[in-house]
């Protein structure tokens, strides 16, 4: 958000925290129009489909979409019930297709636009203890894929970025950690963990015309340890 909004760009987004939500809104006021937020519970898809039109209405429209929501809770096979599973791809998976389906007729009245789908580096991998999680991200790499064909002929490109860890405040439990933090630096080539803005970046290319032939590609962001 932070980073589309100092582009320039106006920006809406959604969070489940109202408080979250309204304190970053006000935090970017400063560069321009304030970006629009709108709380809602991205699993709860009825919802979603009505607040969201609403949400670009006020917008004046939509061309770009960030799907970013997600929870890499651990978790044991054994522990795994059917509703915790439904709830696992509710929160990872289901809501990228319904916030691409709601955004499709404002991206058809501007004659294209930027889906981009985040996904993970943990399921090529092989990363154990989060299978839900893996699922869900490779699946999200196979709806990129099957999207950017069918979306394609209208002028609506659709990209994956899969990140590594990254330094936010969902990892802060690790990163706070010298010891962990040790060693995951020690696994990466680059010998450290990523940082928000540098996949912030790339989500700002691939919605803008520099990246304008790109579409059905999966960016890994991990420093090299996907090499």
């Amino acid at each position: 958000v932070r980073s589309f909004v100092r582009q320039g760009a106006r920006v809406g987004f959604i969070d489940r925290s109202a408080e979250a939500g309204h304190a970053l809104a006000a935090s970017l006021s400063t560069y321009g129009p304030a970006p629009l937020f709108a709380e809602i519970d991205l699993t709860d898809l009825e919802a979603l489909e009505v607040a969201v039109p609403r949400l670009i209405d006020r917008l004046g429209g939509a061309d770009v979409l960030v799907n970013n929501a997600g929870n890499d809770e651990r978790h044991a096979l054994e522990d795994i019930t059917p509703a915790y599973w439904r709830d696992r791809m509710a929160v990872n998976l289901d809501h990228f297709i319904f916030m691409s389906k709601a955004v499709l007729p404002a991206m058809q009245r501007a004659g294209g636009g930027a889906i981009l789908n985040m996904g993970s580096c943990s399921w090529r991998l092989g990363l154990g203890g989060m299978t839900a999680y893996v699922t869900a991200k490779a699946a999200i790499e196979g709806l990129t894929n099957g999207l950017a064909r069918e979306l394609g002929p209208q002028r609506i490109r659709v990209n994956c970025i899969a990140p590594g860890l990254i330094k936010t405040d969902f990892a802060k439990a690790l990163w706070d950690n010298p010891e962990q933090l040790a060693a995951r630096n020690a696994e990466t080539p680059l010998r450290r963990i990523g940082e928000p803005d540098e996949i912030a970046g790339a989500a700002v290319y691939l919605a803008a015309p520099a990246s304008r032939f790109m579409t059905g590609q999966s960016l890994v962001i991990d420093g090299g340890v996907t090499i």
